[in-house]
């Protein structure tokens, strides 16, 4: 039952539009986030519900969107709904209230303590008779969006996710950054949850797509109807087509939990092992870094610096000494030959041959040389054309172009990107978050053809022995030039990559949050330009985004 608490230590609620305070509640060993929302002053949950960052320390605009400082996630400081990925649950919102001399919230005690307000879909089909059914292949971020926001818009029809991984939608960033494995600790919700809100889910794998008969077929035979189709197939890791990679053992990509299994079985609980990770990419750089402890870890990367393509040759070496502090080896500017089998089991690898004849022993080697678009089963549809990549041209919506009721999301989808130097070019991102949001863009159309849909900036955080946060592309623009601020020797940098005098991409570590002011100021277009950051203005003190 709801009931008035007590604020301490506040006597009033004079806050300004993007003003915020965390204070304790009185009676209970909890705390709430006293904000002005745009106008509104009231109490919501004090951390964000993805991995609990104190919301206090994030960014909240004067229009009341409130980002966390460590991954992007937004709500809504009014509603306490979710804007942006990557959190799934909602923030409850408390009345506040002034009486002599002090302040009071109304609510329930175990929702204060909580912090979260956890959707409960309690939506009941009609079956067969239903007229909207749609239709979601793939178990990731994408299909964690689109069904979340599809319920959330109050969508009642059905809804069915096609999966192939054998489990219900995890923590995808988990499995790299921390070989993570226990389904328990990654799945973000249990069977109950998605029987509760009538989300079927169908573990099978979809092989073709009927688009005039509006039908998937699935490998155990199933032809499942849609009245809307979802496609968020993901990434297919890519293999190395040279000389002992396609058939010895011990050789490994990483993409699902069954994948982390076998890295973590082959490493064993004595460890010790020698690791060789083919590949200077988010993915490889983020294994070597969670697998150095207790091992002997050897980077191959073809760039002059680790990640040079994304964040260019001078934040790669930052980011190179970072790793290089936990013990790992870089060989870089380095093609590989082939891998040769060990002398003790010739069925597994022993060693990696550079193309200089450096030899490179290996008990275990990992690839981490990017992913193409999971799309085999639409490559001899005759009425879809597929991008030259493999993947699905879309528009703002994540509606495929020259489908009807199709969308595609995530690693597959390539649409037009309208952040700051984008110019509506096509752009394909293989960020979780950008999968998530797309998902909830294109759950929006689905419940709301008429709504625009509305720019997100794209945001993605790797573990490199330091939190490395990004926000912005380079994709459609390019970038000529890095402007860099802070001291990367203290680990407080922050970069600003740019093309001309405009902003299109930001990273840093250690200047948190930084980056959430940078991806709300993006989304409004009024990023400074690179004079201004140049001449040593920090973006934190230009205040609430406006």
């Amino acid at each position: 039952m709801a009931q008035e608490y007590k604020l301490k230590g506040v006597t009033s609620l004079d806050l300004k539009p993007g003003d915020k305070q965390e204070v304790e509640v009185e009676g209970l060993d909890a705390k709430v986030l006293l904000v002005n929302a745009a106008g509104t002053v009231q109490a919501i949950g004090p951390r964000c519900t993805h991995y609990g960052a104190p919301l206090v320390k994030g960014i909240l605009g004067t229009n009341g969107k409130l980002t966390c400082p460590w991954h992007g996630a937004c709500f809504n400081a009014k509603t306490g709904d979710i804007e942006d990925a990557p959190a799934l649950n909602a923030l409850p919102v408390f009345k506040t209230s002034l009486r002599d001399g002090a302040v009071y919230i109304t609510g329930e005690a175990e929702t204060i303590k909580s912090g979260n307000r956890k959707p409960t879909f309690k939506c009941s089909t009609a079956g067969a008779s239903q007229p909207d059914k749609v239709v979601v292949v793939g178990g990731g971020s994408g299909a964690l969006g689109v069904t979340e926001g599809l319920r959330e818009g109050g969508f009642t029809g059905q809804i069915t996710v096609v999966t192939n991984e054998g489990y219900l939608p995890i923590d995808r960033p988990k499995l790299s950054k921390a070989l993570l494995t226990d389904l328990n600790k990654l799945q973000w919700r249990n069977d109950e949850w998605y029987k509760t809100a009538n989300i079927e889910i169908v573990k099978d794998e979809v092989t073709g797509v009927d688009f005039a008969g509006k039908t998937v077929a699935t490998k155990s035979g199933a032809k499942i109807a849609y009245s809307k189709l979802v496609l968020s197939t993901g990434g297919t890791p890519r293999l190395l087509p040279l000389q002992g990679f396609k058939v010895l053992g011990n050789i490994f990509t990483l993409r699902n939990v069954h994948d982390a299994n076998k890295i973590v079985a082959a490493i064993g609980e004595q460890k010790g092992k020698k690791i060789v990770i083919i590949g200077s990419s988010f993915i490889g750089m983020e294994i070597a870094a969670c697998t150095s402890g207790g091992n002997d870890v050897t980077v191959v990367g073809m760039e002059k610096a680790p990640l040079e393509r994304v964040l260019g040759e001078r934040v790669g070496n930052i980011i190179r000494k970072n790793i290089e502090g936990k013990g790992v080896k870089f060989y870089m500017s380095a093609g590989v030959e082939r891998a040769d089998p060990s002398g003790s089991d010739p069925s597994n690898v022993g060693s990696v041959v550079l193309k200089d004849g450096t030899k490179l022993d290996a008990d275990i080697v990992i690839l981490g040389v990017g992913v193409v678009p999971a799309t085999e089963y639409l490559k001899d549809n005759s009425v879809v054309r597929l991008e030259q990549d493999g993947s699905l041209k879309t528009d703002e919506a994540f509606a495929v172009v020259g489908l009807k009721d199709v969308y595609a999301l995530g690693d597959i989808a390539t649409y037009p990107y309208h952040g700051p130097g984008g110019e509506g070019k096509f752009v394909r991102i293989e960020h979780w978050n950008v999968a998530q949001n797309a998902g909830r863009t294109a759950a929006r159309h689905i419940n709301s053809p008429h709504l625009k849909p509305e720019f997100f900036t794209p945001v993605f955080w790797s573990a490199l022995g330091a939190q490395l946060r990004y926000c912005g592309n380079t994709q459609a623009s390019g970038w000529d030039d890095v402007v860099l601020q802070g001291n990367p020797d203290e680990g407080k940098w922050i970069a600003y990559y740019t093309k001309g005098d405009t902003v299109v991409a930001m990273a840093s570590m250690g200047a948190d949050p930084a980056m959430a002011q940078t991806a709300q100021m993006m989304q409004q277009h009024k990023m400074p330009s690179k004079k201004d950051l140049e001449g040593g203005l920090d973006i934190l003190s230009l205040g609430p985004p406006q």
